[in-house]
């Protein structure tokens, strides 16, 4: 087995990064001829969509057994099986006629995702300390986001030529599977760092972890509105494509990964709080701008702004989070954001289908963008009291 430095094992972990945040939203492109292909099954229009967010409800409900099952029984074992099943589940939409068994896969893709996205962070704050572990979580961050530009550029193009392609980009999972069984070595949880050994807590902030777990629920409610809607709210402004409404979401997310890739010369110089306030700010502003809706440039305009604001908080909460847990907790605890994350993503379309339908689809942009503004000024409030 390869040291943690060495590059083959940053090389995997960031590979398998990028499997994770946007993994239900690779097939977002293709929701208008999904819909169109099972418009005589009852509630089409709703379930289509469920199809790309039933993911993040077994993420959020299998998390929390992930967390448990790698701080008792090791993480690599865990890793090599759910990319396993991400490949085959993720993949089966390419196969399958009927709207429930896709749905069954989806619900399969999202207990793998639990297990990768969780283990990968685990095994980040096992293997690197201090300022390194900084730089590797903004690192892997940006490589999410760099895996969302891809897979969603790549399923918008393939989703032109037909809505059932893009669910064979899962299959990259099957190809990491080997690196990650030959070269990620199963960390020695009995040493702890000297950097780690000073700043590990033994009691757990309770209040401060529940601050995180409401502030990765909202903020991915918030940002869930691209994949979810943006698709149909593009169509209805422009009449634009699969392929456009693919390059547009793949916007945000490749400006989330460079604010993601940036992360540590922000925490160099700024407090967990303060990042957390240009997060919310930016994505306020980019909201507002994609609810006004003048002209495609405009919108992608705020795509990109948003993007960069949501690149912030990620690495932001799990730094914050792997510095005041306990070694012995780390994957209960990094689970619950990983659950709170993707509940969030799970419960957006719940809480924006019905708002739009009431109020328009720009209109609901606007109420998110207004929302995020609210949290930029009672971060303010918080770092002004703080002083």
């Amino acid at each position: 087995m390869s040291s943690p430095n060495a590059f083959p094992v940053k090389a995997t972990l960031l590979g398998i990064s990028t499997l994770t945040v946007m993994a239900g939203a690779t097939i977002a492109p293709s929701l208008p001829a999904m819909r169109e292909h099972f418009a005589s099954v009852p509630n089409a229009d709703y379930l289509v969509r469920l199809a790309l967010t039933l993911p993040a409800l077994f993420i959020a409900l299998g998390a929390p057994v992930v967390g448990v099952l790698i701080d008792r029984l090791g993480r690599k074992p865990l890793l090599i099986a759910v990319l396993l099943l991400y490949g085959i589940a993720g993949s089966s939409g390419f196969v399958l006629d009927s709207l429930g068994m896709i749905l069954i896969g989806r619900a399969l893709l999202g207990i793998s995702v639990a297990g990768i996205m969780t283990t990968s962070i685990t095994l980040i704050a096992d293997y690197y300390e201090g300022p390194t572990r900084a730089q590797f979580l903004g690192l892997q961050a940006g490589f999410m986001g760099l895996g969302g530009v891809v897979f969603l550029t790549a399923g918008g193009f393939l989703a032109d030529v037909n809505w059932r392609l893009p669910f064979l980009i899962y299959l990259v999972a099957l190809a990491l599977a080997p690196c990650a069984m030959l070269v990620l070595p199963e960390p020695d949880r009995t040493h702890t760092g000297p950097q780690d050994a000073a700043q590990s807590p033994q009691t757990l902030p309770i209040s401060l972890i529940a601050l995180t777990y409401g502030i990765a629920l909202l903020t991915q409610i918030v940002f869930y509105l691209i994949p979810v809607q943006l698709p149909f709210y593009l169509k209805q402004l422009f009449q634009a494509n699969a392929s456009q409404a693919g390059l547009a979401i793949a916007l945000a997310t490749l400006l989330s990964a460079a604010a993601s890739l940036s992360y540590r010369q922000f925490k160099a110089r700024l407090s967990f709080v303060a990042i957390y306030g240009i997060a919310f700010l930016n994505m306020a502003l980019g909201y507002l701008l994609i609810s006004t809706g003048t002209t495609f440039a405009v919108v992608l305009l705020g795509l990109a702004i948003a993007g960069s604001g949501l690149g912030l908080l990620m690495p932001n909460m799990n730094l914050c989070l792997t510095q005041v847990t306990p070694d012995a907790m780390r994957g209960r605890v990094l689970s619950g954001i990983t659950t709170s994350f993707f509940l969030g993503q799970f419960l957006s379309p719940l809480v924006s289908q019905p708002l739009s339908q009431a109020i328009g689809l720009g209109a609901t942009y606007a109420t998110a963008g207004g929302m995020m503004l609210v949290m930029t000024i009672v971060t303010g409030i918080t770092l002004r009291r703080w002083k």
